[in-house]
C-alpha cells in the first residue's frame, strides 16, 4: 500500500510569479507584467481597470519577483538537496515569442528554458511544465484582445511547435493551460481579457474559454505526434463545494457550482462539451461560434491526465441573507463553520482534498496529479535567522495523510504532488511576498526591497524526509 514506487514529489513555481527579469534575454511584455500590488490588483485581475503597461503610480513585483532568472541553478540544487523527483514550472510566453505572433522564436529565450530543464536533469529531476501559466504577451492583447481573437490559437500552436521539438527528450510532462477555470474569476490575469464598457463579458469569456479549449487540444495533438513519450495534462483550479444546510436547494446549488468548476475540464478530458454546459450558454444568450473540425478535434485529442490545485473546499447556499463570506481569495465563498483559516481567510480542509480527488477520479477515470497545495503565512525568522514553520508542517502533513488515504483506501490513481510554492513567490491572489509558501525562505519584501538570499525553513528538512519515505513519515 501507499503510493506507487515512481510517485513524483516535488513543488510548484510559475514565471511570472518568481522569474524576474522582464527586460533580459529578448523577453516582451506580458500581462501579468503589468499587475500591481496594491488596491488595484484585482480591478486589473478582473478586467475591469485598463493597465496594459507600467506606470509611477504603482509596484510591479513581477518584474523582479524573486530574480530566479539569475537564481534558478541554486534554486534547483536546494531543490534535488530535498530529493525533488518533479519540478513544475511554467514558460513565459513571451520569452519565447516576445510578442506572440512572430513567425520565428527568440533563440535566447529557448536556450534559457533548455538550460534550465537540462539542470533539472542534472539532479535527476524530471521538469512538469506549464505552457501557459496565465502569460500572455501585451502585444497579444492589444493587437487583438487576447483569448477573444481565434487568432491566438495558431500563435498558441507555434508556440507549441517551437518548445515541443526544442525540449524533445528533456521535458515529457505538459500541461496546456494553468488554472482554465480562472478565466470566469480573473479574466485578465488568466487570459489577458480586458472589458470595454458595453461588452457582453459573459459572451467574451466563454469564447475565449473556447479558443482556449481548441488549443489545448491542438497543443496535445502535437505533443504526442512530436513525441510519443509525452503525457500531456489540464489543470483545474479544484476545491469541492459543499451544501450549506441539507437544504435540496442548497444540494442543487452545490452541484451548480462543481459544475461550473469542471466545464472546462469536462472538455478537455471526455472530448465534448457537456449537456448542462450547453443548456446553461443557451439560457444565458450566449453562443459560441465553432468552426468546421472543433468538435471532432476536442474530441480525437483528449488529455493524459488531470493536474488540479486544492487549497481549500468551498460552500454554497441559496441564502442572500447568509453569511459570513471567505476572506483574501479570487473564489470568495460562505464561511463552513466547522473549519478552521489561515490568515489571509482561506478554511483549511484535508478531507477536503480526498473527496475533491474522489469526485474528480470518479468522473474522469484518467490518472490524476495534485501540482499545487500549500499554506501562505507569514514568516518571521528568529533571532538566528530560523523559521519555525510547523504550522505549515501541519497543513501539508495532513494533506499528504489525505492523499494517502485516497489512494490505499479508495484506489484513486495518482501520479504525483509538487507543493505550491516550494520556494518564496510572489502571491498571484495579493501580489505579497508576506504570504510565503516555501520550503525556503527569500529575503524580499512587499515593496521588493531585501538581499534575495535564499535559507532553508524547518519544513525544509521535514518536506526532505517525507520524500525519501516515500510518504510513509510524516512526523515532525
Amino acid at each position: 500500500m501507499g503510493f506507487r514506487k515512481d510517485f513524483l514529489w516535488g513543488g510548484a513555481t510559475a514565471a511570472n510569479q518568481c522569474e524576474g527579469g522582464y527586460d533580459k534575454g529578448g523577453r516582451g511584455l506580458a500581462n501579468v507584467d503589468v499587475v500591481p500590488i496594491g488596491k488595484d490588483r484585482f480591478p486589473v485581475i478582473a478586467g475591469q481597470m485598463k493597465m496594459f503597461d507600467f506606470d509611477d503610480e504603482h509596484f510591479y513585483p513581477a518584474k523582479e519577483a524573486i530574480d530566479m532568472y539569475t537564481h534558478y541553478k541554486e534554486d534547483i540544487a536546494l531543490f534535488a538537496e530535498m530529493g525533488f523527483k518533479t519540478y513544475r514550472l511554467s514558460i513565459a510566453w513571451s520569452r519565447i515569442f516576445p510578442k506572440g505572433d512572430e513567425a520565428e522564436p527568440n533563440e535566447e529565450g529557448l536556450k534559457f528554458y533548455e538550460d534550465m530543464f537540462k539542470e533539472c536533469k542534472k539532479h535527476g529531476i524530471e521538469p512538469l511544465v506549464t505552457i501557459t501559466h496565465f502569460d500572455c504577451p501585451m502585444h497579444l492583447v492589444e493587437k487583438y484582445g487576447a483569448w477573444r481573437s481565434r487568432e491566438l490559437i495558431g500563435f498558441y500552436e507555434n508556440l507549441c511547435k517551437a518548445i515541443f521539438t526544442r525540449y524533445k527528450g528533456l521535458v515529457k510532462y505538459w500541461l496546456t493551460f494553468n488554472e482554465i477555470n480562472m478565466i470566469l474569476h480573473a479574466p485578465f490575469m488568466g487570459a489577458g481579457l480586458y472589458f470595454e464598457e458595453g461588452d457582453n463579458v459573459e459572451q467574451i469569456k466563454f469564447q475565449a474559454a473556447h479558443h482556449e479549449l481548441v488549443a489545448s487540444a491542438v497543443a496535445t495533438k502535437i505533443a504526442h505526434e512530436v513525441d510519443p513519450e509525452n503525457q500531456v495534462g489540464c489543470m483545474l483550479a479544484a476545491g469541492a463545494y459543499y451544501p450549506y444546510s441539507p437544504k435540496p436547494e442548497d444540494v442543487w446549488a452545490s452541484r451548480s457550482d462543481d459544475r461550473e468548476n469542471y466545464f472546462f475540464i469536462d472538455v478537455q478530458s471526455r472530448g465534448e462539451y457537456p449537456a448542462y454546459a450547453l443548456k446553461e450558454m443557451e439560457r444565458k444568450g450566449i453562443e459560441i461560434k465553432m468552426e468546421d473540425g472543433d468538435k471532432e478535434l476536442l474530441k480525437a485529442h483528449t488529455v493524459d491526465f488531470i493536474s488540479f490545485s486544492y487549497y481549500s473546499s468551498r460552500v454554497s447556499t441559496t441564502d442572500p441573507e447568509l453569511l459570513e463570506q471567505t476572506e483574501g481569495n479570487i473564489f470568495a465563498s460562505v464561511k463552513n463553520p466547522y473549519l478552521e483559516a489561515s490568515e489571509w481567510g482561506w478554511q483549511i480542509d484535508p478531507l477536503g482534498l480526498r473527496i475533491t480527488m474522489n469526485d474528480i477520479y470518479d468522473r474522469y477515470q484518467k490518472p490524476l496529479f495534485i501540482v499545487e497545495n500549500g499554506l501562505g503565512a507569514v514568516d518571521t525568522p528568529d533571532e538566528n535567522g530560523v523559521i519555525e514553520d510547523d504550522y505549515r508542517i501541519d497543513y501539508l502533513a495532513a494533506h499528504i495523510q489525505a492523499m494517502r488515504d485516497a489512494v490505499d483506501e479508495d484506489g484513486v490513481d495518482l501520479m504525483g504532488y509538487t507543493s505550491w510554492g516550494c520556494i518564496d513567490l510572489v502571491s498571484a491572489g495579493t501580489g505579497e511576498m508576506k504570504k510565503r509558501y516555501g520550503f525556503i525562505y527569500v529575503d524580499r519584501d512587499n515593496e521588493g526591497n531585501g538581499t534575495l538570499k535564499r535559507s532553508k525553513k524547518k519544513s525544509f528538512d521535514w518536506y526532505k524526509k517525507v520524500i525519501a519515505t516515500n510518504g510513509e513519515d510524516l512526523s515532525n
